[in-house]
């Protein structure tokens, strides 16, 4: 594909309908703030639109190619942040009330988002990647281009701190 050719609208649709959802999680996990997680989602659809087709042999590795483009964006961000001085968890604004269990103040879904929240990054990507998108350790250790025994550092304390959070 030539530099400056796009892929079609279809394809980028495709992608966005079946891998979207996934990307956008691993962004807001990563960045915690809706406005940077929704820039860094555009930009790595933006990169997916740019790609040259052979650089993908399946579906599953086109998104698994998304989350780990998704993460280095959301990286460089942080670091771009860091060297601004410019905090990337600033508090969402009041959302209006809801029937959403996840955004009830007492609910246990709400309890188990927060404790996630709470987690450093790392261990909160590894641990969202292993628990809610069902990633082997092996496979996170690529998308985030870490040494696999980290990966399994990261996890095992993630779940940690999450377990003594929720007890």
């Amino acid at each position: 594909m030539h530099p400056s050719a796009m892929r079609p609208a279809d394809d980028i649709e495709q992608a966005m309908a079946r891998h979207g959802d996934t990307v956008w999680r691993v962004c807001l996990t990563a960045l915690r703030h809706a406005p940077d997680a929704e820039d860094a989602f555009q930009n790595a659809f933006m990169k997916y639109a740019l790609a040259d087709d052979a650089l993908f042999n399946d579906d599953e590795h086109r998104k698994a190619w998304l989350i780990r483009v998704a993460t280095n964006l959301c990286r460089d961000m942080q670091r771009a942040a860091a060297r601004k001085n410019l905090p990337l968890d600033e508090a969402l604004s009041a959302a209006p009330a809801s029937c959403d269990p996840s955004t009830q103040p007492d609910s246990p879904v709400r309890e188990v988002l927060n404790a996630m929240e709470a987690l450093d990054d790392p261990p909160r990507t590894p641990v969202y990647l292993a628990l809610y998108e069902g990633y082997t350790a092996p496979e996170i250790a690529v998308l985030l281009d870490a040494p696999v025994n980290t990966v399994y550092s990261w996890i095992a304390r993630g779940k940690k701190t999450l377990k003594e959070a929720l007890l």
